[in-house]
C-alpha cells in the first residue's frame, strides 16, 4: 500500500498525551483548608481523582491557601505564593537534566 494511504489524514494524536484536569485560581476559594485532587473533588471542581490536574491562573486568590496538584501555571503559582499560600507538585520527579 503506498504511503500516502497509510498516514492520517486529519492529523495525529498521541498516544503518550496527557490530558489534565483544569481547575482555576479563582474556583479554590470554595475549597476549605488545604486544597488536594480529593478536596477539590468534594467542592465539584474536578470530575475524577483518575486524571491530573494543573491549576491556571485566571482569577485571584482572596485567602492563604496550600494547594497540592500535580502541575501549575507560572501566574498561578504567583498568584498563590503572594497571598502567602504554598505551592506543593504532586509526584513531582526532579531529573530534570
Amino acid at each position: 500500500m503506498p504511503l500516502i494511504r497509510r498516514i492520517p489524514k486529519r492529523g495525529f494524536k498521541s498516544l503518550n498525551r496527557v490530558e489534565y484536569q483544569v481547575v482555576n485560581v479563582r474556583d479554590l476559594d470554595r475549597v476549605d483548608g488545604d486544597v488536594s485532587p480529593e478536596s477539590m473533588r468534594a467542592a465539584g471542581l474536578i470530575g475524577s481523582l483518575r486524571k491530573p490536574v494543573k491549576v491556571l491562573g485566571l482569577g485571584e486568590v482572596e485567602k492563604k491557601l496550600t494547594v497540592h496538584a500535580h502541575k501549575f501555571s507560572a501566574t498561578a503559582q504567583a498568584k498563590i505564593e503572594a497571598a502567602g499560600g504554598t505551592v506543593s507538585v504532586i509526584g513531582s520527579s526532579s531529573s530534570d537534566a
